[in-house]
């Protein structure tokens, strides 16, 4: 059985739309972040980072955090969203990469300091504004001649990006101008799978 610990934050979601996807039984563990469950003991000896999420498979006596980790854990224990043909997979792999890199990180950054930031620093939030709008442009390219972010199929890349955009439609970050990316992550908000992922602990609320 695998347990998920985890809360509703766009890395989480990217455990439990893929949890979701493939059908693995599991049990949820909501580690509820405004009450700082992240920070106690038993969590800090499962991740000394503090983060969520956390997948432990005892079937495996396997225990992963980090997002991207667990994608390819789980893609990899299925034999799912993640192509065995060297040319697609190495495309998924580069995707999620960039994600977990570039994407997801400035968009964080954009986050904290457009919204929760005591101190506004104008400075700060256009260039932060900038680098999430380049890294929109060159998805949006990309998706001008695919479908997903490895070519035709859906795969774990398109679910590490899509735990971001998901919180940015939430926050009332407007991405529509990038036609294709909005298309993309309309299609992939349809999927039942990702329906319910994003569900999982609670809804987020942006607050």
């Amino acid at each position: 059985m695998i347990q998920l610990y985890t809360d509703s934050s766009p890395n989480g979601f990217k455990a439990t739309i893929a949890l979701e996807e493939l059908g693995l039984p599991y049990t949820l563990r909501h580690v509820r972040i405004e009450e700082e469950d992240n920070r106690k003991p038993e969590f800090l000896r499962l991740n000394p980072h503090g983060r969520i999420p956390v997948l432990v498979d005892n079937d495996t006596g396997i225990t992963l955090f980090e997002s991207a980790a667990i994608l390819l854990y789980l893609a990899e224990k299925t034999g799912q969203l993640l192509s065995s043909t060297p040319k697609v997979r190495w495309e998924t792999l580069q995707w999620l990469v960039f994600h977990a890199s570039s994407v997801g990180p400035l968009i964080g950054q954009r986050v904290y300091f457009e919204i929760f930031a005591a101190a506004k620093i104008p400075e700060a939030v256009a260039h932060y504004r900038r680098l999430t709008d380049e890294a929109f442009a060159t998805l949006d390219n990309h998706l001008a001649t695919h479908a997903y972010m490895a070519g035709d199929d859906y795969s774990i890349a398109d679910i590490a990006h899509f735990g971001w955009t998901h919180i940015m439609r939430i926050i009332d970050f407007d991405f529509s101008t990038y036609r294709h990316l909005s298309t993309w992550h309309e299609r992939v908000a349809a999927r039942p799978a990702v329906q319910r992922g994003i569900a999982l602990p609670a809804l987020a609320t942006g607050a």
